[in-house]
């Protein structure tokens, strides 16, 4: 609806308007100062506003005092301005108070400059309030455009937090005249000062070409009102263990920033859906601060990082067992130092240790380093990875994929856009190569760390504040969809043509693969055959190739549960044993190429009963010989063991074949098989009385002989006892 108003009655409406901005309802463009004259009827207001004021400066100069004694330790250490990660706790206690007094000081006198900046100034720098700083700064600018020396440069973080690319490239350039580029102690804020720019410019380039990816929170029964970050998770996305500052943390006390203390989380995911989270309580959590830092792939390994006064931060690592955990044991001095350690992951095979650290002698701030499980199962000297990992600046979060091949950590040194991103790099030929930025909206202006991401490749899951989170920061998963599939178009003449005549083909653009790992998760229950109890036993990993025992699980005592990763590239001979019973074998011959698969396989051991049969896979013979292959030893050998420990066993060796091939034939070579295995059992000293061999040819198969899968499961070796 359209009002006209009368020239009379809009000189009223001006004149109002003028009373209400003198009198203080409506903000003026100028700067107000907390004196008498500009409230002379609102006196006692003006008191209690500048006791507020007085409080909130008084803590203001307590977390300046704390801020700039670590600011300047920190940059004459690690020569770089940290980033607010880095810088987390210095002085956020006293400004987080400091801002309550201050915000009611404000409601009272909303245009003062220094009150705006300050208040813009201490939400910087508290984890939880950046994305609020913005609007205090931009108002303390406009009120006093000289307001502080540093109003650009706070502008220009409040700009870049908010992706808002070209204004941040504009105040970041007009605060480098004010640094004095002949002073020493300015080169490095002037450095500063550059990188985020080309921040800035890598942002804007990021977002050109965003990553297809869905971003959903996890929920609230996993996320809560408190801050939740620092997600592990195993290898099959059944287990999530991670951080969280709640009001039931363990002893219930807070830290100086303010927040409850940092206890450990888990839940469970089923069919999709996870558990409500819970405490995971004595003895993971403590009184102090007891935070996620690494989770083995099969999820009975946990790393935790504890933090107190006298040690700065080290790693403690403890095992399930059962239906809990063992009491953590802080780990060697080679793995943590007198500096401070933050984050770790465990390759798949349990040998080598990654693992964050800023002691000295690294390349810049906080580095990965790596560990090799030495002969006695202890973890040796630390080796710095280097460049091009590693630079002058922090890397962090470091998560080395089930694969053996692909790490993924976070970093402010390479092409980053904002404090930390995340990277991924490759091994290729023993070297690693240079890392790449996974891309927006994985990564933000903001500081992106403590990535972790599914044996598939397809998940991954991190911590961020956003508006749909259950509080603070929540745990998200991001679905990585992987390439947009393309349009296919008809030409034109075609699509002129099938206005007259319709299209009798049509033009199907090509499936777009969505890659994932070369990665096979093998998983399941071990049990007694007879019983259905589950058994804990020991699962060899043994790569066929180099008769080499790779690494050694067990499956849980309580649920007979076991997870094993097996990356492509390899042929595996998996063992599994336990005291009592008769070893199950399996074998699994996984290309580089073979696309990721996830098998559920359940096993039943069986005990030494007269007339049990076990198979053993992992025998190979040469391709219609009798001739035993060198990848048959680990097999061969763990046969041999089980003789010498039953020294009364008596046991067939029995050859089978399909049914290519006549069948006298594949009769005698089953026999020349079943032969070849007994010799070598002897010419380890095992009695001969002790052993029989018998060819069965074709006429017992396990499977149809129909496919190239029944034909393989019938073409293999057994034992069977005879006595014991």
């Amino acid at each position: 609806m359209r009002v006209d108003y009368k020239p009379m009655k809009l000189k009223k409406i001006i004149w109002a308007l003028t009373l209400l901005i003198i009198s203080g309802y409506l903000p003026a463009q100028t700067n107000v100062e907390f004196e008498k004259e500009n409230f002379k009827d609102r006196k006692d207001e003006l008191k209690e506003a500048k006791s507020n004021l007085k409080k909130g400066d008084d803590l203001y100069e307590q977390g300046m005092s704390d801020y700039q004694a670590g600011m300047d330790k920190f940059i004459k250490e690690n020569h770089f301005v940290p980033s607010i990660n880095d810088f987390y706790g210095r002085g956020s206690g006293a400004f987080t108070a400091a801002v309550d007094f201050y915000k009611k000081a404000q409601l009272f006198n909303p245009n003062n400059a220094d009150l705006n900046f300050k208040i813009g100034f201490c939400l910087l720098w508290m984890p939880a309030g950046k994305f609020d700083a913005l609007p205090y700064l931009e108002k303390a600018y406009k009120l006093n455009s000289n307001v502080n020396p540093d109003i650009q440069y706070l502008l220009g973080r409040g700009y870049h937090l908010n992706m808002e690319w070209d204004k941040a490239i504009n105040a970041y350039k007009a605060y480098l005249p004010f640094l004095n580029t002949k002073a020493v102690d300015n080169k490095i804020k002037i450095e500063d000062v550059n990188k985020k720019i080309q921040e800035c410019i890598v942002g804007q380039d990021l977002m050109k070409s965003p990553e297809r990816v869905f971003i959903d929170n996890l929920g609230c029964t996993v996320n809560s009102r408190f801050s939740d970050y620092g997600p592990l998770i195993s290898t099959d996305e059944s287990i999530m263990i991670f951080t969280s500052r709640r009001d039931n943390t363990t002893g219930g006390a807070k830290s100086e920033s303010g927040e409850y203390m940092e206890d450990l989380f888990i839940s469970t995911c089923k069919d999709g859906v996870w558990s409500p989270a819970k405490n995971m309580g004595p003895p993971i959590n403590t009184e102090d601060h007891d935070a996620t830092a690494g989770l083995s792939p099969d999820g009975t390994t946990l790393y935790i990082y504890r933090f107190t006064m006298k040690d700065g931060g080290d790693i403690w690592e403890c095992h399930q067992s059962g239906d809990s955990w063992t009491k953590p044991e802080r780990m060697n001095k080679n793995i943590n130092s007198t500096a401070h350690e933050s984050t770790v992951s465990l390759s798949y095979d349990g040998k080598t240790l990654y693992f964050i650290s800023d002691r000295p002698g690294g390349m810049g701030g906080k580095d990965i380093y790596l560990s090799h499980l030495d002969e006695k199962g202890k973890w040796g000297p630390a080796e710095n990875l280097g460049p091009p990992i590693n630079t002058m600046y922090s890397e962090e979060a470091v998560f080395i994929h089930p694969d053996g091949k692909t790490m993924y950590f976070s970093s402010q040194g390479h092409k980053t856009m904002g404090g930390y991103d995340l990277f991924k790099s490759t091994l290729v030929d023993g070297k690693w190569t240079e890392p790449v930025n996974m891309g927006y909206p994985v990564n933000g202006p903001d500081d992106d760390v403590f990535f972790v991401i599914s044996g598939s490749g397809r998940h991954g899951y991190y911590a961020s504040k956003k508006s749909d989170g259950c509080g603070e920061k929540d745990i998200y998963k991001i679905t990585f969809l992987g390439p947009e599939k393309p349009l296919a178009l008809n030409s034109e003449d075609n699509l002129l043509a099938s206005v007259a005549a319709p299209i009798k083909t049509r033009v199907v653009a090509p499936p777009m693969e969505i890659k994932t790992a070369a990665l096979t998760i093998l998983k399941g229950v071990i049990t007694d055959a007879l019983t259905g109890k589950p058994l804990e036993a020991t699962i060899e990993l043994v790569d066929n190739q180099r008769n080499e025992v790779i690494a050694s699980f067990k499956s849980n005592s309580v649920s007979g549960k076991y997870l094993v990763t097996l990356p492509g590239g390899k042929n595996y001979g998996i063992a599994v044993k336990a005291d009592n019973y008769l070893f199950h074998s399996e074998n699994f011959d996984i290309p580089a190429s073979a696309a990721f698969q996830e098998v559920t396989k359940d096993i039943a051991l069986n005990n030494l009963a007269v007339g049990t049969k076990i198979v053993l896979r992992n025998i190979f013979f040469d391709f219609d010989k009798s001739t035993l292959r060198p990848e048959s030893t680990n097999e061969l050998e763990r046969l041999t063991k089980l003789l010498q420990d039953v020294p009364t066993l008596k046991i067939e060796i029995s050859g089978h074949t399909d049914n290519k091939g006549a069948a006298e034939y594949n009769q005698r070579l089953s026999e020349s098989r079943a032969k070849a295995v007994v010799d070598y059992l002897v010419s380890k000293g095992i009695a001969a009385d002790r052993l029989q061999f018998k060819g069965y040819g074709l006429t017992q198969p396990m499977a149809p002989n129909d496919t190239d899968e029944g034909r393989q499961l019938n073409r293999r070796t057994e034992f069977k006892v005879l006595s014991k």
